[in-house]
């Protein structure tokens, strides 16, 4: 038997954040909650434009952090509106844009502290700037 490699929460959360964004999904936070509740160490939240790309996203994280141990749930995969994937220590939420907006978790878990994404991990903003 084989010991699969472990990351610490906020490794996992960056990993799951840098998954994320390389299904081009949008507006990408990071926000430690450890603090504020006991539901998680990390939430990740990203927003794609249609359910197929919100779908993608989510099977990016899984796919990515498969060799670091299976999600613990992961719900909404299947209509692509809100979809949840728990790690225990992370949540990552991915919603369609107008979702995200509705039911505002930005604004819900605003007193959390935000942890940076590593400038390399980003898309947005990027496009046609040289290298």
């Amino acid at each position: 038997m084989t010991d699969k490699p472990t990351l610490t929460p906020r490794e996992r959360a960056l990993e799951c954040a840098r998954l994320a964004l390389d299904k081009k999904a949008l507006d990408v936070k990071i926000m430690e909650i450890g603090r504020l509740s006991s539901i998680a160490d990390y939430l990740v939240l990203a927003s794609g434009r249609s359910d197929k790309q919100a779908q993608a996203i989510a099977d990016s994280v899984k796919k990515g952090l498969k060799k670091y141990g299976k999600a613990l749930d992961v719900e909404g995969l299947k209509e692509g509106n809100w979809i949840v994937v728990d790690y225990g220590d992370v949540l990552v939420h991915v919603f369609q844009e107008e979702i995200r907006r509705y039911y505002d978790l930005d604004g819900l878990w605003a007193a959390a502290d935000r942890v940076e994404i590593p400038t390399a991990y980003l898309w947005e903003g990027t496009e046609g700037t040289p290298e």
